[in-house]
């Protein structure tokens, strides 16, 4: 039989990794929780790996005694947590990059639709209440307490807003559908 029993440094190295892997997921910049995707998946994958016990003979049949062939499973899930671990990699770039074309930064901004949420929950009031009954600021005010992406951004070289605001944009593209001038 083979000896199943984890090295305690691949035990503490796990720890490590998942810890620091949680606390960068846990960032606002998409940068960090890109590196904790990458790090939570590698030490997913040490994890399969200690879980499949020491290594033996070739899993096939007739080539290899039973008790001391190796556990294919882990290896294949290993394999699958590769995959998915690039796709999310792939993903999280994307959205890092587009972040970075359009804002100049990779943050996640606040969801003002949470805020109202929390604010309703400290003020421990019933969920099925009315939530734009006693709301007594309007979006617009709630954005202008946090960096609001939508608003107008800074100046171009040319001196026009690198990019209008999003009813600006939708105008826009309403005139553009209708066949009118777009400003």
């Amino acid at each position: 039989m083979i000896d199943t029993s984890p090295s305690l440094a691949l035990v503490a190295t796990i720890v490590v990794l998942v810890t620091v892997g949680v606390y960068l997921l846990l960032e606002r910049s998409l940068s960090r929780v890109l590196l904790g995707v990458i790090i939570l998946g590698n030490a997913v994958n040490l994890l399969f790996l200690v879980a499949g016990g020491k290594a033996g003979g070739a899993p096939i049949i007739g080539q290899t005694d039973e008790d001391a062939m190796s556990d294919p499973l882990p290896q294949a899930m290993v394999l699958t947590a590769i995959v998915i671990t690039l796709g999310m990699t792939a993903f999280l770039l994307a959205m890092a990059y587009r972040s970075w074309q359009l804002n100049r930064h990779d943050e996640v901004q606040d969801d003002l639709e949470d805020r109202r949420i929390a604010r309703r929950a400290a003020a421990d009031q019933a969920a099925f209440e009315d939530a734009d009954a006693d709301v007594t600021t309007t979006l617009d005010e709630d954005a202008a307490l946090v960096r609001d992406e939508t608003g107008p951004v800074d100046q171009g070289a040319a001196g026009g807003p690198l990019h209008a605001t999003l009813d600006e944009a939708a105008a826009a593209g309403r005139a553009n559908r209708s066949g009118g001038e777009g400003r």
